[in-house]
């Protein structure tokens, strides 16, 4: 039992979403990434790692991707400029739950 059980005291359960694909899974679910790392991992297998930079690096972009989320990141960033730019224009208005104003009926 550890020292100090934050997960129970915040009543958090960070094992849902801190999943590692190779070890037992808490909640019997994949890790958000284990098929990339399948993936890269059966291309990768035997071949070396020399090889595996050439032939699997399709694979590899793939699953440094789902970790870093970087051009996910970046998309978002354009979609959200280019929303501003728009706004700026007078070319869009955004609806109105958009702008923090609600419709209260159901």
């Amino acid at each position: 039992m550890p020292l100090l059980d934050l997960q129970n005291q915040l009543g958090i359960d960070v094992d849902r979403w801190l999943l590692i694909g190779s070890s037992k899974q808490p909640h019997k679910q994949a890790s958000l990434c284990f098929a990339f790392q399948k993936e890269w991992l059966e291309c990768s297998d035997g071949i070396g790692s020399v090889r595996a930079k050439k032939e699997c690096q399709q694979e590899m972009e793939d699953l440094a991707e789902c970790l870093s989320k970087k051009k996910m990141v970046k998309r978002m960033m354009a979609i959200h400029a280019q929303r501003e730019k728009l706004i700026k224009e007078g070319k869009y208005t955004p609806p109105d739950n958009h702008s923090g104003k609600f419709d209260p009926t159901p």
